[in-house]
């Protein structure tokens, strides 16, 4: 089911098909730099992580991360979305593309609806992100889609600060 379009991507929610694409993702040097290793390396734990956090929050808060597809060939390009974590009290966009697709321009096409449908369809009164404080890439694009950074803060449960982006 399609959730949102731009002019080349397509954004849907996850399902167990897309276990090959996210345990790819998951693996990339960029995301176990910025995000983090979350030990997946096999289809089936690629499918339990599905299950358990994206399609989890899709019924808990009727959003979460989507797949981002490109509308010419169906080819899955990343991730982006909306996420409600319990260690921040507003709503984050967060995003992941696999390298061969950046530099592209699709996740800022992602990232801009996925603003615009927090903001003016969901109505959320804030949206926020958070980066470890060298993605450079992600910072430039955070403030492209009109996030601001306000602080460095450190999540419960970790020993690093991310630098904290909200919109006013």
């Amino acid at each position: 089911m399609s959730i949102l379009e731009t002019e080349r991507t397509r954004l849907r929610e996850l399902h167990e098909g897309d276990a090959a694409f996210t345990l790819e993702l998951l693996n990339e040097p960029g995301w176990l730099r910025f995000i983090g290793d979350r030990g997946i390396r096999t289809e089936d734990a690629a499918r339990e992580y599905i299950e358990k956090g994206p399609v989890a929050m899709y019924g808990k808060h009727g959003f979460g991360l989507w797949a981002v597809e490109r509308k010419s060939d169906g080819a899955t390009l990343g991730m982006c979305g909306l996420i409600k974590r319990d260690t921040l009290d507003d709503v984050d966009i967060g995003f992941a593309f696999l390298e061969r697709h950046s530099g592209q321009g699709y996740a800022f096409e992602a990232a801009n609806a996925v603003m615009a449908h927090a903001l003016q369809t969901l109505k959320l009164p804030r949206v926020v992100a958070i980066t470890s404080v060298d993605n450079d890439k992600s910072i430039r694009l955070l403030g492209k889609v009109g996030l601001k950074f306000e602080k460095l803060i450190r999540l419960a449960g970790s020993d690093e600060d991310v630098r904290l982006f909200g919109t006013e």
